[in-house]
């Protein structure tokens, strides 16, 4: 018999399993041999979960009694990751949360095991930084203040309070940047507006941003396995009770990626940059969050402490794969796509069938 196998194997429980980047984090470990139990509130959403090699548990944060029959295949949860969010009342659906993460843990307290949580949360939390070469420009750090857009400011308060619980769990703090691949979260809600503004025959891709504002996104499997990458780091002391950004090894700009666009969707005039007063009618206001957050963000920690690194093209160098991704999993019904496209706006939708 192999001498290498763990007598237990490691046992992670995420929530929103089925989610955009729960999803890439159940990939992650179940990839790294992790047994891998994925939360998910809708038993349509079971038969992915079992492809993906996922034992799925169907419930929701409103009633635990799925919790009864969890605890008859695991006891003993090593890492519980929260990949969930809800941003018309974050502080209730937190306590909901935490609810569900403190029985898990103490679940496995009472087996002599203390669990790690990792929650997810994200950069914008700190705010903007400067363009691409302006001279006050640096990136933010784990350091830096917050000061998130309001509609995210409940998310970014009450996320603190993950690390107000040492008595049960120890507790990591994610905050990644925008995400891209796949179905591609709201890159794919750019894709699909480039996409209807190319079949309107429009020669010119009319961008209503500073070209010199930073897009700095990550692949979301590289971001998956930056979770990963702190579950299994040998040195509990060294990562519990930290925050870690997570970013691709540099930033790309919306000069890069509308360039990047027109070539690739056939603009015969290129791209202009506009006025973000001068939106194009048909450009859905959420956008503005992809095109007009310029933010640039260091991931040093979690590379220096952990060895972590994204492997992925940056989405300028990739689109031609990462455009055909996303158009897959749109003619797919990706529930993802719809979701996003429920929080872009109303004049987004249906733009993804042109």
């Amino acid at each position: 018999m192999p001498t290498n196998v763990p007598s237990r194997r490691r046992t992670v429980f995420v929530t929103g399993a089925n989610g955009y980047i729960g999803a890439a984090v159940c990939r992650a470990f179940v990839g790294a041999g992790w047994r891998t139990f994925g939360l998910v509130r809708r038993p349509e959403a079971v038969q992915d979960l079992m492809a993906a090699e996922i034992i799925p548990v169907v419930g929701t944060f409103n009633e635990l009694s799925f919790l009864s029959s969890l605890y008859e295949k695991a006891t003993i949860f090593d890492v519980i990751v929260s990949c969930t969010e809800d941003f018309s009342g974050y502080a209730d659906h937190f306590n909901k949360v935490m609810v569900l993460v403190k029985s898990l843990a103490e679940s496995s307290k009472q087996q002599g095991v203390r669990s790690l949580v990792l929650w997810s949360s994200g950069c914008k939390d700190y705010g903007t930084t400067e363009a691409h070469g302006a001279s006050a420009l640096v990136p933010h750090t784990e350091a830096s203040p917050l000061n998130p857009p309001g509609v995210l400011r409940q998310r970014t308060e009450n996320c603190l309070r993950i690390f107000d619980h040492t008595d049960v769990f120890d507790a990591v703090l994610f905050r990644p940047t925008s995400v891209y691949g796949r179905s591609s979260s709201y890159y794919g809600a750019m894709l699909s507006w480039v996409a209807h503004e190319a079949a309107a025959g429009s020669g010119t891709l009319k961008i209503p941003a500073n070209p010199n504002n930073i897009m700095h996104a990550t692949h979301v499997d590289d971001c998956g396995l930056a979770y990963l990458a702190v579950a299994e780091h040998v040195d509990r002391c060294a990562i519990a009770g930290r925050t870690f950004n997570i970013s691709s090894h540099r930033y790309e700009t919306a000069q890069e990626v509308g360039e990047a666009l027109a070539k690739e969707y056939g603009f015969e005039r290129g791209v202009e940059f506009v006025s973000p007063g001068d939106a194009p009618p048909t450009f859905p206001e959420g956008l503005h969050f992809v095109f007009n957050f310029s933010q640039w963000v260091s991931s040093e920690s979690i590379r220096l402490i952990t060895g972590w690194t994204d492997v992925r093209p940056l989405f300028s160098e990739n689109l031609t794969v990462y455009r055909r991704a996303y158009e897959a999993a749109l003619s797919q019904g990706n529930t993802n796509i719809a979701a996003i496209e429920g929080r872009v706006g109303s004049n987004f939708r249906g733009l993804g069938s042109s």
